[in-house]
């Protein structure tokens, strides 16, 4: 087989021609010392974006997230997410083994919190529990299936930690779909979160990086954090090309991704003993059940990619498939046929 269609995640795109000549050409300069003249007009333009006062590039958004939570807790404190997000599930237990903080996952729908399921969450200050000292989101929501975090909830959940003198971080490594899907712009987003990040990595089409953005001195601190944990790097302006290509290039286009996405969706719901709601894929990211079709996870993959198609298991009877700049509407009805003939 020559040519997989690959909708395993958004993460296996490549650099694109024009993606390659612009590393090729960039300007660079040591980073630990601030002297790549390129990732300092990244970090800048983000900032920018996002309404912040400033940025800082990292290597990837696990430990975007982990030094953002490194930056914003102390060991002991506890920290509110919902229970399928990434950083509780995917992120290798950072949390709780380097920041030695403890999490408290509350169930959501298809990721999304109500303000007050996170209200009767919050402890109230007594020396024996734990303190909250944050509330991290997701936008979209990687296990909801690519779920918009709706702005209506996101901003009374800031009303809350305001109240409440908790601060409020957003893994927000696919922000841009969100962004694109709603019209929403980002600054809308941000300005409720004491620090975001976003991935150049997945639909934005960059091969490495994610940014956290906040205030000068929070990021002046994650700073430190991000050389504790190993990031600091050096002539990194190569990357950071990639990633403002990625920034002038790549984000309107998001909205083919949801397209595509929208449509293998559709064909998947016709097949009987395959479980999907159209209605839930608002983005890149389609989740199926497989429990009543007679096979496992696993034998679905397996004759799937026999056929050149390539998907993850997500769970004991879900299966994801995500779609990207690399994912032509070709494929997708291509796609879409081998589904019905090997399935329906």
């Amino acid at each position: 087989m020559n040519h997989f269609i690959d909708l395993r995640s958004d993460t296996v795109t490549k650099p694109s021609k024009q993606m390659r000549q612009v590393m090729a050409k960039a300007e660079v300069g040591d980073d630990v010392f601030g002297d790549d003249p390129t990732v300092n007009l990244l970090q800048w333009k983000v900032a920018e974006m996002l309404g912040k006062e400033t940025s800082l590039f990292v290597p990837s958004g696990t430990m975007a997230n982990l030094v953002s939570i490194l930056t914003h807790t102390q060991p002991g404190d506890e920290v509110i997410m919902e229970k399928e997000s990434h950083t509780f599930n995917y992120e290798v237990g950072g949390a709780a083994a380097l920041a030695g903080i403890q999490i408290n996952p509350l169930i959501g729908n298809r990721g999304i919190l109500e303000k007050e399921q996170i209200e009767q969450a919050i402890r109230m200050p007594n020396v024996h529990i734990p303190q909250t000292k944050l509330i991290c989101l997701e936008n979209t929501h990687n296990r909801g299936s690519g779920a918009i975090y709706p702005i209506k909830k996101i901003r009374s959940i800031n009303e809350l930690s305001r109240a409440s003198g908790i601060k409020m971080h957003l893994d927000g490594a696919r922000l841009f779909n969100a962004c694109v899907a709603t019209g929403i712009d980002t600054r809308e987003y941000a300005q409720y979160f004491d620090s975001l990040m976003f991935c150049f990595s997945k639909g934005l089409g960059a091969p490495v990086g994610s940014i956290i953005a906040g205030k000068k001195e929070f990021i002046e601190k994650a700073h430190r954090y991000r050389k504790m944990l190993g990031g600091g790097m050096r002539q990194i302006g190569i990357l950071a090309a990639a990633a403002l290509y990625a920034l002038e290039h790549n984000i309107d286009r998001l909205a083919e991704d949801h397209q595509h996405a929208k449509m293998l969706a559709n064909a998947l719901s016709k097949i009987k003993g395959f479980q999907i709601d159209p209605e839930h894929v608002e983005t890149n990211i389609v989740v199926f059940d497989v429990s009543n079709s007679g096979l496992t996870v696993d034998e679905v993959i397996e004759k799937m990619k026999e056929k050149g198609v390539l998907l993850i298991s997500f769970g004991a009877t879900l299966v994801r498939a995500v779609t990207s700049l690399q994912v032509t509407r070709e494929d997708i009805e291509k796609a879409t046929q081998i589904f019905q003939e090997l399935f329906d």
